[in-house]
């Protein structure tokens, strides 16, 4: 049995820091640090969910070649299950740089196998093996997102809870997830993505909205901490103070110390705590994974 089954896209990042801007004519800048991580919304939350003590496997799609292998490779290390990841030759692993400016990042993705997992790659009994499904970067699994409305309702249906981060949608249209929030139990969007989804112009507004559509959500609104609404009962939180380093994948490790506290049944303000320190306490080094804390550091810090 698996905590926790992620359904989700793959890649690595190359974070690329310094304060400098590219420019063209062959021009050449020189950078402060470059570092080859994890990348993909969905791997960093499953990454941050294994850390937190979770059992968690991934379903996903990589090429067979050295990224792809270097994804497999990392979610193993990071105690991650990617025993259901497929390696399709026909197809190459996505990578995303990112530039990494105080303050500011700039970031270009070559999607390759993205968008490639569809219900015909996930294998039923590991569908049944799970307690708690999870699905991250929605409007970049394209060709998932026609199966994830029958497959969140396949999970509640045998007792499962689900749970969705939108991430953002690039072609800014936010369409097609009436289904998938009909069976969906956790919304966690950032503020942004809240205001999109819901066609507000405050978080206030989202909130109500999406809450009046979605038994749980939370909305992280980076600095300012997070808030989280289920029927009537809010929570909010404000994440400790940490020597800050970049914020790649802090709204994934939020995902993962929220979902901790739903399937560990904390009440709403306790796990909001636990999920706003983890979120804080990953940006203490470059790239998503690095500084994920442990339950017992997260707790501590949370103050909980």
């Amino acid at each position: 049995m698996y905590d926790v089954l992620v359904l989700g896209e793959l890649n690595a990042d190359l974070i690329l820091s310094g304060d400098v801007a590219p420019a063209w004519s062959q021009s050449e800048k020189l950078v402060d640090d470059a570092t080859l991580v994890l990348g993909s919304s969905s791997a960093i939350f499953a990454c941050g969910a294994a850390r937190l003590g979770l059992k968690v496997a991934f379903a996903g799609v990589v090429g067979d070649d050295p990224l792809g292998r270097f994804c497999r490779e990392q979610l193993a290390a990071h105690g991650v299950d990617p025993g259901a990841v497929m390696v399709d030759p026909a197809t190459r692993t996505g990578i995303t740089v990112i530039l990494q400016q105080p303050g500011d990042r700039a970031m270009l993705t070559f999607p390759g196998a993205i968008a490639a997992l569809h219900a015909g790659l996930i294998d039923p009994a590991l569908l049944r093996a799970a307690r708690h499904l999870h699905a991250g970067s929605y409007f970049l699994q394209t060709r998932l997102q026609a199966d994830l409305p029958r497959l969140f309702g396949v999970a509640r249906a045998r007792g499962a809870t689900t749970s969705l981060d939108t991430n953002w949608d690039p072609s800014g249209r936010w369409e097609g997830l009436d289904a998938l929030l009909a069976v969906t139990d956790i919304l966690l969007p950032n503020e942004q993505e809240a205001c999109a989804l819901a066609g507000a112009n405050h978080w206030e507004d989202a909130l109500a909205h999406l809450a009046a559509r979605v038994p749980l959500v939370a909305i992280k609104r980076g600095a300012a901490g997070a808030v989280a609404m289920r029927g009537r009962e809010r929570a909010d939180a404000l994440p400790p103070r940490v020597s800050f380093v970049d914020a790649v994948g802090a709204g994934d490790s939020f995902d993962a110390g929220f979902i901790y506290g739903v399937l560990a049944g904390w009440s709403l303000e306790r796990t909001l705590r636990l999920a706003t320190a983890c979120g804080a306490l990953s940006t203490r080094a470059a790239g998503g994974t690095a500084a994920q804390p442990t339950l017992e550091e997260a707790m501590r810090h949370a103050g909980i």
